[in-house]
């Protein structure tokens, strides 16, 4: 069984900001680009142990779209940002699933997706440091 496998895998959430503009004149009515990043990432699925959730603001307006990834009071929680919804949902997954498969949230700097590691907005400890 590998290291990664044996990790107790507590329930992962990536939260994605729907209000998002990304500083767009956006029509009413109109799709904002963080609700479209939110439909292709559903659209396209959740690694193991990860649920997807809306969320209505991540106040990160100026480096929109933004997700964040929490998994309980013993993981670190990790803003992301500056995601464009037709080019980074691979990005965001590949990201995701490597934190779930963490016992604390930390991903090795080298072994995040490159976008991450660029446009990481945020990191916060865990409830229980």
């Amino acid at each position: 069984m590998s290291e990664l496998a044996s990790v107790d895998m507590a329930p992962v959430e990536l939260l994605v900001c729907v209000k998002c503009r990304r500083e767009m004149d956006v029509p009413e009515g109109g799709t904002r680009p963080g609700e479209a990043l939110h439909a292709v990432l559903a659209e396209r699925g959740m690694p193991d142990g990860v649920t997807l959730k809306a969320v209505e603001c991540l106040s990160n307006c100026s480096s929109g779209c933004s997700v964040a990834v929490r998994g309980g009071p013993d993981r670190w929680t990790y803003v992301y940002g500056n995601l464009l919804e037709t080019e980074h949902a691979d990005t965001v997954l590949e990201g995701v699933a490597a934190y779930a498969a963490t016992a604390d949230g930390l991903v090795p700097w080298r072994t995040r997706p490159e976008h991450f590691r660029k446009n990481c907005i945020a990191r916060i400890p865990p409830q229980e440091l």
